[in-house]
C-alpha cells in the first residue's frame, strides 16, 4: 500500500505517517511547513519507505508531483494550520489549503481513482446548540468572525468532498477530528494542553479565557491516529463522516488544576477575556465510529496528560 499524506510534518500528520510506517506502508508526505515542524518527521527520513515533499498544495501541481502522487492508493488530506495561534495568523493561508488546495487533491483522486480522506473539526459544529454533537447536526457557526477561517473553510472542504463523491463517485471519508493531545505537540502551540502544561512547568499562571466553565473533551494521539488509519484503510465507506474524538468531557477549570497537580506545580489560575466566538461545550458522539470501525479511545486523560508532561519536559 502506497498513501500520500497532506501535512504529514504537523503533528497528526507525523504521528499518522509513523503509523502507516509500521504497517508496512509507503508514505509520501507532502508539507511546505508552515506550521509543521521537520523535526516531527526527522526520524522517518532514512527510512526507504518514506519520501518527503515539500510543497504549498494550494499551488498547482506540477506533472512530475502529480505522478508521484498517483502511485498511491489513498490521499489523506490533513495539510491546514490547527491552532487558534496559527490560522489567526494565517487566515488566508488557512482559507485557501481547505478550499483550493482541497480542490486540487480531490481532482486528483477522481483522475486516478483513488480513495480521498478529509482530516475535518469539530470546528465545523461552531459554538454547538447539541450536546454532545452527532455527525448529523448541522452546527452554530459565525461565517465571518475571526475563526471563520477556520471553521468555514473546513465546513466548505466537506462540501468540496461529498460534491466528489456524489457527482464523480470519488471514494471520500471525513473524520471530524477533535481536540487531540499528546507527545509531539509544540510547547508553543496555543492550544490548551500544551499551554497549561508550558506555563506549570515554567512555574507560570495558568491562563483561563473566560470562567473556565467551558468544556472539552481530549483524545490522546494514538486513539486519534488509529481512529483515522482504520477510517482509510476499510473498504465499503464511501460517503461516511464520523467523528473522532474522546467523549470524556471536563471543565477548563477541572483540566487547568488536574496539570498543576500532576506537574507539582505552585502555579495558580489567571482570569482573562474570553475569546471571540469560543465555543462553550464542545463533546463528539462517537456511536457512528464505534459501530462502524470498533475504535473508542484508549487511553484516558491522565495517562495522557502524564506522558504529554513528560515529553514537554524533555523536549523543550
Amino acid at each position: 500500500m502506497v498513501v500520500t499524506i497532506t501535512g504529514g510534518a504537523g503533528f497528526i500528520g507525523s504521528h499518522l505517517c509513523q503509523k502507516f510506517l509500521n504497517k508496512k506502508a509507503k508514505v509520501i508526505c507532502i508539507d511546505n511547513f508552515s506550521t509543521g515542524s521537520r523535526d516531527n518527521i526527522t526520524n522517518m527520513l532514512k527510512n526507504p519507505d518514506f519520501t518527503l515533499v515539500k510543497h504549498d498544495i494550494t499551488i498547482p501541481f506540477t506533472k512530475k508531483l502529480s505522478t508521484i502522487i498517483m502511485t498511491s492508493q489513498i490521499i489523506i488530506h490533513l495539510a491546514s494550520p490547527a491552532s487558534p495561534k496559527d490560522y489567526y495568523r494565517l487566515p488566508l493561508e488557512t482559507a485557501l489549503v481547505n478550499s483550493i488546495g482541497t480542490k486540487y487533491l480531490l481532482d486528483l483522486a477522481r483522475s486516478g481513482n483513488k480513495r480521498f480522506v478529509l482530516a475535518s473539526t469539530s470546528e465545523i459544529y461552531g459554538d454547538p446548540k447539541q450536546n454532545p454533537q452527532k455527525e448529523e447536526y448541522w452546527g452554530y457557526v459565525n461565517p465571518v468572525g475571526p475563526r471563520s477561517c477556520y471553521d468555514e473553510s473546513k465546513r466548505f472542504s466537506e462540501m468540496l468532498a461529498m460534491i466528489y463523491h456524489r457527482e464523480y463517485k470519488v471514494d471520500t471519508r471525513i473524520c471530524r477530528i477533535f481536540n487531540t493531545y499528546g507527545p509531539g505537540m509544540r510547547r508553543n502551540d496555543g492550544r490548551v494542553v500544551a499551554n497549561f502544561i508550558s506555563q506549570a512547568l515554567q512555574g507560570e499562571d495558568l491562563t483561563i479565557y473566560g470562567d473556565g466553565t467551558q468544556t472539552r473533551s481530549f483524545c490522546y494521539i494514538d486513539d486519534t491516529v488509529e481512529g483515522i488509519h482504520l477510517l482509510a484503510v476499510k473498504p465499503s465507506l464511501s460517503g461516511e463522516i464520523v467523528n473522532i474524538g474522546n467523549p470524556e468531557e471536563i471543565r477548563i477549570n477541572d483540566l487547568a488544576n488536574l496539570v498543576i497537580k500532576l506537574t507539582d506545580s505552585f502555579s495558580q489560575c489567571h482570569y482573562t477575556k474570553q475569546v471571540e466566538d469560543d465555543p462553550e461545550k464542545r463533546c463528539p458522539d462517537i456511536t457512528r465510529i464505534r459501530a462502524l470501525l470498533a475504535w473508542k479511545p484508549q487511553v484516558n486523560l491522565v495517562t495522557g496528560l502524564k506522558k504529554t508532561i513528560y515529553f514537554l519536559q524533555n523536549n523543550s
